[in-house]
């Protein structure tokens, strides 16, 4: 759910005083994003100088406080590990979080490019190698998060969501809770663990031309199984309008990834699972958000049916395979 917190600009000019980025020049609610107010921030230190852009973001209701140091310290240290991803800037007290508005706010480095609205094979691999190189460059960070949006998270959704399921989809509540269900008692373990991002949709990945320039909001992070992430990737970038998977994209995502991070077999055969809880994890959280939306937010809920018919592909599927590459082919 958007929702959005107005600053003034006397309270701008004061937060911007604990920084030793240069005066206000532009100051532009982003539309985009669903989770948190962000705001395009341009500032000069002086009149013969460029121009600097960087992203001030007001955390909503939904961000828990105490786990925005998770966030706020994943991003630099993937910064400092070469991971292109927003920055955070650290204040004249070395403090990288404050409070703005009545919520906690921190500026961010600004990041150029576009997210693809139509998603390529060749986008796919690059997101792939660029996971990966997250996967790998979390390997060493201090911080832990547990997966709220895993199946203890699923469950709860499922209950709030229960009595008006069928209102969206005649049928959904059973659906739902079959599924959870099934991934309850078929959920993987033992996976290789490590930080993920957990929520790499088109729009939180950046593009100059067919080049990957970046990844972006963090604030789903945490530690899972490695897969999952990729899971969610082939939910987000492999599917067409009509519900069909795009096999060409969902391969070179796989091989994209598998030639920076090559991914073991245990990993590679638990996919359809993975596949399925993802499915059923952005189903629940879209249905929860179009049953609870706030018709004073900016940003419309997303429409949940589509992960419904992604979740009933995943539940077709008689192997790995069905993702579009042989073992021996992704890793060979």
């Amino acid at each position: 759910m958007a929702v959005y917190t107005e600053v003034s600009d006397d309270e701008l000019r004061a937060f911007l005083r604990e920084y030793d980025i240069g005066e206000v020049v532009s100051f532009k609610g982003i539309a985009e994003g669903v989770e948190n107010s962000n705001y395009l921030l341009q500032t000069m230190t002086s009149s013969d100088a460029s121009p600097e852009n960087y992203i001030l973001t007001l955390y909503e209701k939904r961000v828990r406080p105490d786990e925005l140091p998770y966030f706020l310290g994943l991003m630099d240290h993937l910064a400092k590990h070469g991971f292109s991803c927003p920055t955070p800037i650290h204040g004249k007290d070395g403090a990288a979080l404050r409070e703005l508005s009545g919520r906690p706010a921190a500026i961010v480095s600004f990041l150029s490019g576009m997210w693809p609205r139509k998603a390529t094979p060749q986008h796919c691999a690059e997101l792939g190698m660029a996971m990966a190189r997250l996967h790998l460059a979390g390997v060493d960070f201090a911080g832990h998060r547990d997966n709220n949006m895993s199946v203890s998270g699923w469950e709860k959704l499922v209950e709030a969501t229960r009595e008006q399921a069928d209102d969206v989809v005649p049928g959904l509540s059973d659906v739902i809770v079959t599924e959870l269900a099934y991934i309850r008692e078929n959920w993987p373990s033992g996976l290789p663990q490590g930080v993920i991002h957990a929520d790499l949709f088109p729009d939180n990945v950046f593009f100059l031309g067919d080049r990957l320039s970046g990844l972006i909001d963090f604030y789903f992070a945490c530690n899972d199984a490695l897969a999952y992430d990729i899971a969610i990737c082939i939910n987000a970038w492999c599917f067409e309008s009509d519900a069909s998977l795009n096999i060409t994209k969902a391969r070179a995502l796989l091989r994209g990834y598998a030639s920076v991070r090559p991914l073991s077999l245990p990993e590679y055969d638990a996919l359809p699972q993975l596949a399925r809880g993802a499915a059923l994890r952005f189903l629940l959280t879209r249905l929860y958000d179009w049953i609870n939306h706030d018709d004073t937010a900016f940003v419309r809920p997303k429409d949940p049916r589509q992960f419904l018919d992604r979740l009933r592909f995943h539940q077709q599927v008689d192997g790995p395979g069905a993702y579009g590459i042989a073992f021996d082919d992704l890793n060979g």
